[in-house]
């Protein structure tokens, strides 16, 4: 049996394989997405490691796993979608909608902007959610080019951001509102 080694050298000119074997530049769109995806799943396990409550830790990991195929996703070309065991569809976003719609019955949401910072798991979880707004950033731009058919990906990234700013409300600390100059109160 061969030895597998991480250095492939197929990338050294500069070009990538998506998942659906063709080759690009790394700097095309889908790999960008991707990439920032796959940050964003680093992210989230940085912030698992540091949360105190199971129940986070085990919404953190099912995230972790459901941006794998977020990324597989965003790596196939519409044409060999068939290619994909498990595609982003409209249950795969419910079972989100559900995580969040239960957790958002559990907490009171502060009155305010939140000053990141109220706890190291709260914290990381607070940093995943703007990467998760890059990763819908990103995602917007392959959408309205044609690139990604599948409008749920970006559905489910954008109710993503929603659903860390909860779980980072849930793990942790007294969180410190900004007041905004102006007369109204937040």
């Amino acid at each position: 049996m061969a030895k597998f080694s991480v250095t492939t050298k197929t990338g050294d000119e500069g070009l990538t394989s998506l998942f659906s074997g063709e080759r690009v530049p790394k700097d095309h769109p889908r790999p960008m997405a991707y990439g920032e995806v796959d940050m964003l799943e680093n992210m989230l396990g940085l912030a698992r490691l540091h949360c105190e409550k199971e129940e986070n830790k085990e919404a953190l990991l099912y995230l972790q796993r459901a941006l794998f195929r977020i990324g597989s996703e965003l790596a196939t070309t519409p044409v060999k979608l068939r290619k994909l065991k498990n595609r982003v569809d409209e249950e795969f976003l419910a079972e989100l909608d559900r995580r969040r719609d239960a957790l958002e019955e559990t907490i009171t949401l502060p009155n305010g902007f939140v000053v990141t910072g109220g706890s190291l798991a709260s914290a990381h979880l607070d940093l995943a959610r703007t990467q998760a707004r890059r990763c819908e950033r990103l995602v917007t731009g392959l959408v309205r080019s044609g690139e990604v058919e599948n409008k749920i990906v970006l559905v489910w990234l954008n109710r993503l951001s929603d659903y860390l700013y909860l779980l980072a409300r849930n793990e942790g600390g007294e969180p410190t509102l900004v007041k905004l100059l102006t007369d109204r109160p937040l």
